[in-house]
């Protein structure tokens, strides 16, 4: 007779067999193949941003994975892994000198003796990264310390959005190594205030002046807002282009819209759509750079319009078929949430609709990005990722009620409308 936990283990096969092999046929269909794990060159699929079915497929396989190896593997190995994964010491080497950069000038490889003092570093330390990243393949050894890129690595090159993104997560660990103390420190242990996360008790430590996270000079403007492009990229929020139906859609207001990461291809694949991009005065600024970079005939066809807005402070532009936020709500606590809510729901008509695009709501099995993304909001910012419940119960506070969801992987696309008496 079989036992259930052999039950399990079983059907955890099952899934990562069936799933691994609808990932393969998804890479077999564009004609290109299933990309090796030490190619030198992306996949037509990895920016590809209407890739659902491989989204799906790979979102049941990381989960089947996760717990196949916790079930099998002993649970002191496993604990073990727990607390010596270094690999974000390493990309964040590999990306603040710019490895990836030096080696996609020699696709054949390099050696560490050249790399070494290209990059300024000490060749035995830079050896011990590289071995480390090439463990995960990014970066291979081609021979005896000889290194060269791979589909991995090329994404830590300097001109890759997702590399910016990299840059922005390099003191978190520092903030998670107060997690605890900030838990049971007197003023921050049960506070969900915005001035008292565990980033402000680590800087507090540190005897740092500005702690808000939002306090940024020009410099860093522009690295969050090319993080931010990145940070698209990885959740996939444009899958959202695909997926709702915009053409039944004339109006579109992006609330804390950044440099427009989702508008301007929203306004490229829909020339019919009249936008209006709101964030504070400096990202606004920010914004018209990039939109006369990459949409400049958006700009004069008047198909676009800047409006600098606090939402805080203020209510977006009215009169709006859609308010789209993307990330916005798990940046915040709920009392400040209901703010932001608040202040949209006075300009909504009775057909306009209020979409948010967060990154999943939180689930017990698939990918387990939203699971650290949740830790990383709740270390910076005191934000969360919600549940789809949680996300309800916040919009009916203010007067909303949820219409549709679209699970877009990576991002959950909520659309809810003013609540009918």
């Amino acid at each position: 007779m079989t036992e259930p936990n052999e039950v399990k283990v079983e059907v955890l096969l099952d899934i990562i067999n069936s799933s691994a092999r609808k990932a393969m046929a998804e890479y077999k269909n564009t004609g290109h193949g299933v990309p090796g794990v030490d190619t030198g060159a992306f996949h037509p699929l990895d920016f590809a941003t209407d890739a659902l079915a491989l989204r799906k497929a790979i979102r049941l396989l990381e989960g089947a994975c996760e717990q196949f190896n916790t079930i099998l593997a002993p649970p002191q190995h496993t604990v073990f892994n727990f607390v010596n994964n270094y690999t974000w010491a390493c990309t964040d080497v590999a990306v603040q000198s710019r490895i990836a950069d030096i080696l996609d000038r020699h696709p054949e490889g390099l050696s560490v003796d050249v790399l070494a003092n290209a990059v300024n570093l000490d060749k035995t330390k830079i050896t011990r990264v590289l071995r480390n990243l090439a463990l995960k393949g990014c970066f291979k050894e081609v021979e005896r310390d000889v290194f060269a890129n791979t589909r991995l690595s090329l994404v830590l090159k300097s001109t890759n959005n997702v590399a910016f993104y990299v840059r922005t997560q390099r003191d978190f660990p520092k903030y998670a190594a107060v997690l605890y103390d900030s838990m049971i420190d007197q003023d921050f242990a049960r506070s969900f205030k915005v001035e008292k996360t565990p980033r402000t008790f680590a800087l507090g430590k540190e005897e740092k002046i500005n702690n808000n996270f939002w306090e940024m000079d020009d410099e860093a403007r522009d690295i969050f807002a090319r993080s931010m492009l990145g940070y698209s990229e990885v959740q996939n929020s444009s899958a959202a282009l695909h997926y709702y139906p915009w053409d039944n859609v004339s109006s579109v207001v992006d609330v804390g819209s950044g440099i427009g990461a989702m508008s301007i291809p929203l306004a490229k694949m829909f020339p019919h759509l009249r936008i209006t991009n709101q964030d504070l005065s400096e990202t606004i600024q920010l914004s018209r750079n990039a939109w006369e970079k990459d949409a400049p005939e958006a700009l004069l066809d008047g198909r676009v319009e800047f409006v600098p807005l606090d939402f805080f402070e203020g209510s977006p532009v009215g009169g709006k078929d859609v308010y789209y936020l993307r990330s916005i709500i798990h940046d915040w606590p709920d009392d400040a949430s209901r703010v932001i809510l608040r202040n949209i729901r006075k300009v909504m008509g009775p057909n306009s609709r209020d979409h948010k695009a967060p990154e999943h709501t939180l689930l017990n099995f698939g990918s387990h990005t939203v699971h650290q993304l949740d830790m990383v909001m709740w270390l910076v910012l005191n934000g969360k990722e919600r549940t789809l419940n949680e996300f309800k119960m916040i919009g009916a506070s203010v007067g909303l009620v949820l219409t549709q969801t679209y699970d877009l992987v990576g991002t959950k696309l909520l659309e809810f409308q003013i609540a009918q008496d």
